[in-house]
């Protein structure tokens, strides 16, 4: 018997091991510090709107606290129809509409609907790398799609298209894009639909971004093309836009045939998304959304004091066109990403994750979030800076 528990070695080999034990590495090294300021997760430092945790705590006082169904309150997956009618010109009725417990549920139902043993999965990449996992637990074979620096980490069509094969079941489109920020433009948007009629594959469209997107660039849901509601599914949720990580409500918007069929293991899941919580992004969609702007101005400043920041210190990036993240080149520095965000986090106290956690072995890139005030993003660009000066001054 080896050193592993019993458990441990006779895990299903679909149960792959990615990089989330450096991810559990780094938060213990953290835990153990005094002053980190966190730029790693994608977490959002403000605090979820009043209107919304007013909402939550009514429906607790109602008694509002008891099981939906599994496709989530009628009232919330209408209003959720309305908003991607309002927002993206998507054309869902209530019953296309399954609330889950975040995205990260809705990516599973998806794969456990859809792949098949042996199924190719495309997934824009550098990825979130639950999609990975998702598609090996259903059997399915995960192909990257690579997007390029130069670029600023845009999807290519000639890039999807090389990697088409006759077991290629679907293809991932997540735009903006975690951990880039990559916003694919929508005459790239159309080309992407053009290839998944032309080869008869599905699309998961993850939005989860799409209400953080900056100037000059723009949002096109896929599922808004000709032909192409009937072949996609369209991922979104809360936990971003309005500060709502640990609610967990996301949702996913499909034909009304597909939904019916994903009813019962959406059910089998977790029964429904916690109701309470579902109360909550109800009244965030239909509420005030001035803390949803004072936040996408916050985000704003900060991705520009960023990319001004990396640009003096030499370091390049993909600019970033949506979503919280600056994906950084720290090639010239010397080192690899994985030694030197645990060099920069025992040293300095700032935790960013490498593009090892986002399907990039041996990256040469790091992701920083901007979730955190100004002031303190500053302080970390300024430790970050002299633990890169050290490095050279120790290289010389």
């Amino acid at each position: 018997m080896t050193d592993q528990s019993l458990l441990a070695n006779r895990l299903a080999p679909r149960i792959v091991e990615e990089d989330g034990s450096f991810r559990t590495r780094m938060l213990g090294i953290a835990a153990d510090l005094k002053d980190v300021i966190a730029l790693g997760r994608g977490d959002p430092d403000f605090h979820t709107p009043h209107h919304v945790t007013e909402a939550a705590k009514a429906a607790i006082d109602d008694n509002q606290h008891h099981y939906t169904g599994p496709t989530g309150l009628p009232q919330l997956r209408q209003a959720i129809a309305d908003t991607l009618a309002a927002d993206y010109g998507l054309g869902y009725s209530a019953d296309e509409i399954v609330v889950t417990a975040g995205v990260q549920e809705s990516i599973m139902l998806c794969m456990l609907g859809l792949v098949r043993d042996g199924d190719e999965v495309l997934i824009t990449s550098p990825r979130f790398t639950t999609y990975d996992t998702a598609v090996h637990l259903c059997g399915g074979v995960p192909v990257p799609v690579p997007t390029h620096e130069k670029d600023d980490f845009a999807l290519n069509p000639d890039e999807i298209e090389a990697r088409i094969t006759d077991r290629t079941r679907m293809f991932v489109l997540v735009s903006p894009n975690n951990p880039t920020g990559a916003v694919t433009p929508p005459d790239v948007i159309r080309k992407i639909a053009d290839l998944a009629v032309k080869h008869d594959i599905l699309i998961v469209a993850d939005e989860i971004y799409a209400k953080l997107i900056y100037p000059p660039h723009e949002h096109l849901s896929i599922a808004t093309l000709p032909g192409m509601k009937e072949r996609t599914i369209t991922l979104n949720g809360f936990s971003k836009t309005y500060a709502m990580t640990g609610w967990r409500v996301g949702y996913m918007a499909a034909p009304a045939d597909f939904v019916a069929k994903l009813t019962e293991p959406r059910h089998t899941l977790s029964i429904n998304t916690c109701t309470v919580s579902q109360f909550a992004a109800l009244a965030a969609l239909t509420g005030p959304q001035d803390d949803m702007h004072s936040m996408y101005e916050d985000y704003s400043a900060r991705r520009a004091y960023l990319m001004q920041t990396l640009d003096e210190m030499g370091l390049s990036f993909g600019a970033p066109g949506g979503a919280f993240y600056v994906y950084t080149n720290i090639s010239s520095t010397g080192m690899k990403g994985k030694p030197f965000c645990e060099a920069l986090l025992r040293e300095t106290g700032v935790m960013v994750f490498p593009g090892d956690m986002f399907g990039e072995p041996d990256s040469d890139f790091i992701r920083i979030s901007y979730l955190q005030p100004l002031d303190l993003i500053r302080e970390a660009m300024r430790r970050i800076a002299g633990f890169i000066e050290t490095r050279k001054k120790g290289a010389a």
